[in-house]
């Protein structure tokens, strides 16, 4: 069974960090553009960040430029996104996606990715 699980948010003070996982099950992440999508309370998901499979294009939305980075270690066959300077509005769900595209393109469109992992929730707060 493919699956994606995220791990790593939780609750952190404005300023803070955290480091989000996502770990694929089932199959290898080599040959897969992966996206990092959040959904705050009463508003529609937004791509955040986005990695090709070949890791050489990494696209970040405007608000997280400079505090997020996104990164891939195929080896560990995990996708992670290091977020810092966190702010009371990055607190989300955070959702990882996959698909299969092989070369240096990576999407923030949804509907451009096949698998979704269950999310993992981050709060920031003092």
């Amino acid at each position: 069974q493919l699956q994606l699980v995220e791990s790593g948010g939780g609750l952190v003070q404005p300023g803070g960090s955290l480091r989000l996982s996502c770990a694929a099950s089932g199959f290898t992440l080599d040959y897969y553009a992966i996206g990092w999508f959040r959904q705050a309370p009463g508003k529609e998901r937004e791509g955040v960040s986005c990695v090709s499979s070949s890791g050489g294009t990494r696209n970040y939305v405007d608000s997280v430029k400079g505090r997020f980075t996104i990164s891939r270690d195929n080896a560990k066959n995990t996708v992670y996104l290091q977020m810092n300077s966190l702010k009371p509005e990055d607190t989300g769900v955070y959702y990882c996606a996959g698909t299969a595209r092989s070369g240096n393109m990576c999407y923030f469109n949804e509907y451009e990715y096949d698998y979704w992992g269950q999310g993992t929730q981050v709060t920031v707060s003092s």
